[in-house]
């Protein structure tokens, strides 16, 4: 089936849902072949004049489309489940985004083996074109509905292949990594703060610096370690920084928090 005649139910037209309706047209799915189920009249209207998509029921969505894409709040896919299930079509690939949710639980909720079904922990980056997910299917998915996933994924920036058994340690390092960064960043921003800089400089020398080694960690092709020591001193200041976040077991720290996000993500599902 061509591109263009799939028809796809995005299913919770919150922020990460509004990012990959954005992914699918950038990949070629045309807007008419997009229904949205949003039962907040304002938001509907927002994304209908926003991308030229449709809103229906979730009933009615389901019941046309050949692949769904799942975009709600792990505590609510039960009940969505539930009122879709006798509505699904043979086939038709369901997309989950829901975090810590296995792909057996989908099933199980859906009542039926008949349905492939992709599990996909996506990141907030996505919204900006720049994400990370990372993807596990069952083995019902076909290559083409295994490409088109990575296909529209890709159009919004990286994507790999897992088992699903690593999909919480994916939440731990890109799922949750994005509040990671801006939390470093919020304590960079503190500290310029109390060597007297004011809010605004800090910021801003913040900000960019970190967008900056990003950029160049990206398209420089060195690792990590190469270029902390590139701009690492014996003695400097750089070097004097950096022994103090060893000093403060800043691997461990950040192994730790890895790590509880990772058992939260167990708990979840």
């Amino acid at each position: 089936m061509a591109n263009s005649e799939k028809q796809v139910a995005v299913i919770g037209a919150g922020v990460m849902g509004e990012a990959l309706i954005s992914a699918l047209i950038t990949y070629g799915i045309s807007p008419s072949a997009i229904t949205i189920s949003e039962k907040r009249e304002e938001r509907a209207l927002e994304l209908i004049d926003r991308y030229k998509v449709a809103n229906a029921a979730l009933g009615d969505n389901v019941a046309k489309c050949d692949l769904i894409l799942l975009v709600v709040k792990p505590q609510d896919m039960a009940g969505v489940l539930q009122e879709i299930k006798a509505h699904i079509r043979p086939g038709c690939l369901i997309i989950s985004f829901v975090a810590g949710k296995q792909i057996n639980h989908i099933a199980d909720l859906i009542g039926t083996r008949a349905n492939p079904v992709i599990r996909v922990m996506p990141n907030t980056p996505t919204l900006v074109g720049a994400g990370m997910a990372a993807i596990s299917s069952c083995v019902l998915v076909t290559p083409e509905q295994r490409e088109f996933v990575l296909g529209f994924l890709g159009a919004v920036g990286k994507v790999i292949e897992v088992d699903e058994s690593l999909q919480d340690a994916v939440t731990a390092t890109s799922g949750s990594g994005p509040a990671y960064f801006f939390r470093f960043v919020e304590a960079m921003v503190e500290g310029a703060i109390a060597l007297g800089l004011s809010q605004a400089d800090a910021t801003t020398l913040t900000i960019q610096t970190i967008v900056g080694a990003a950029k160049l960690l990206d398209q420089s092709g060195d690792s990590p370690t190469t270029l902390r020591e590139k701009v690492t001193s014996p003695n400097g200041t750089t070097f004097a920084a950096l022994n103090s976040f060893s000093d403060s077991d800043i691997s461990g720290v950040v192994a730790k928090a890895m790590k509880a996000a990772r058992d939260r993500s167990q708990e979840l599902a």
